[in-house]
């Protein structure tokens, strides 16, 4: 009862002092169970809860017509957009049909060059330490313990994440093929991904979708050309499969300034995309690109402390 109050009383809050602000959240996975090795990443039920809250207490826009109404100054008080990135299976499967439970809409990403039954670069680092009977792996030029413990575990694994995160592309996935080579009793995992078939279901269902580069690389390593071809390919592979247009873009990573540069931006400009995101933090405002618009990862698995952080970064400035 006092909980209820107490959310009551921060969204009238947030009526009154987050007029004009547009609050994105991102999401990747929705999981049937906690996973160790993502523990940010929400269950089914603890994503149920996070949009019943938002659908009570909030007002759940399109991306698309919170675009629109940011910039024409008829944004509702209180507005949040719901995003995935990346084109993960359990987005259909799992996330869609909470998703209409609450009648929210949502944007998923796709990096396309992922859709044909190659997992992305994380997972595949991740899933050698998923093999609970490993004890050891073997890197370039050593051979490492693999603890038991959950967090020594995803430890280790994250600094591999981190190691290879900001390569090209092809060093990137070599570094991971290597592993593979050099760990032979580790079998592939099955896709994680949506095929294009079941990206067409996905936005048959409503879901609008939007491009995330082919291969998922940190735009700002590469030239202008190799982005350009990232970005473009992305947005015309998506087009083929849907027959319509594909007007969002999320920048891979998508930390400003490093991640992306002004000239990535002019790139997704150019190429015909209505909006485009990044990872900062805070809430869009008018005088906010379409090109740069703030995101926000929700990860409190407490309803009340989950209700004060979105209202925290719609208070925020774009940073």
């Amino acid at each position: 009862m006092i909980e209820n109050l107490l959310h009551s009383m921060l969204a009238l809050g947030g009526r009154v002092l987050t007029q004009g602000r547009l609050s994105i959240l991102i999401y990747h996975q929705v999981l049937p169970s906690y996973d160790a090795l993502r523990p940010n990443e929400p269950t089914v039920a603890v994503f149920d809860w996070q949009m019943a809250l938002i659908r009570r207490y909030f007002t759940p826009i399109s991306l698309t017509e919170g675009v629109r109404r940011l910039a024409d100054k008829t944004l509702p008080s209180n507005a949040v957009c719901v995003t995935f990135d990346d084109g993960y299976l359990n987005n259909l499967t799992l996330a869609q049909p909470v998703l209409e439970k609450h009648g929210i809409p949502a944007t998923v990403y796709i990096a396309t060059g992922f859709s044909e039954g190659k997992n992305m670069w994380n997972d595949r680092i991740l899933h050698l330490f998923e093999q609970r009977d490993l004890k050891q792996l073997n890197l370039p030029g050593e051979t490492i313990q693999i603890p038991e413990q959950d967090e020594a575990r995803r430890e280790i694994a994250y600094s591999l994440l981190r190691k290879s995160k900001y390569l090209p592309p092809v060093q990137r996935d070599a570094f991971v093929d290597e592993l593979y080579a050099l760990n032979p009793q580790v079998v592939e995992a099955q896709s994680k991904m949506m095929t294009p078939e079941q990206v067409r279901q996905l936005a048959a269902l409503g879901v609008t979708i939007g491009a995330h580069t082919v291969e998922h690389p940190i735009l700002a390593v590469l030239d202008e050309q190799q982005q350009l071809q990232q970005i473009r390919d992305s947005k015309q592979r998506l087009e083929a499969w849907l027959q319509q247009p594909v007007e969002h873009f999320a920048y891979p990573n998508g930390v400003w300034p490093k991640d992306l540069t002004q000239d990535t931006i002019n790139i997704v400009k150019s190429l015909g995309f209505s909006s485009a995101v990044i990872t900062n933090w805070g809430a869009a405002k008018q005088e906010t690109s379409a090109f740069a618009l703030p995101r926000f990862t929700p990860w409190d698995r407490s309803k009340l402390k989950f209700h004060i952080r979105l209202l925290l970064n719609i208070l925020r400035h774009k940073i």
